[in-house]
């Protein structure tokens, strides 16, 4: 009896152990998943940033081509 009483004891260490693992990861998913989102947010605003650069560039490039063909 002594002996499965510390064979239980043993389980639920192994038990509780598990899942405080288990709920870590789970945060630290849910972190991760955050940090993509505002990682691929960012990464479409910086895409959409350089767009209006680029245009703004071609723009710029088009009216030194006017001025220096007078």
């Amino acid at each position: 009896v002594t002996a499965l009483r510390k064979e239980n004891d043993e389980a639920v260490e192994r038990l509780e152990s598990a899942v405080a693992e288990r709920d870590a990861a789970r945060k630290e998913t849910v972190e991760a998943v955050s940090r993509c989102q505002k990682i691929s947010q960012e990464l479409d605003e910086l895409r959409s940033e350089r767009k209006q650069v680029r245009t703004r560039i071609e723009k710029l490039l088009g009216q030194m081509d006017l001025l220096s063909g007078v």
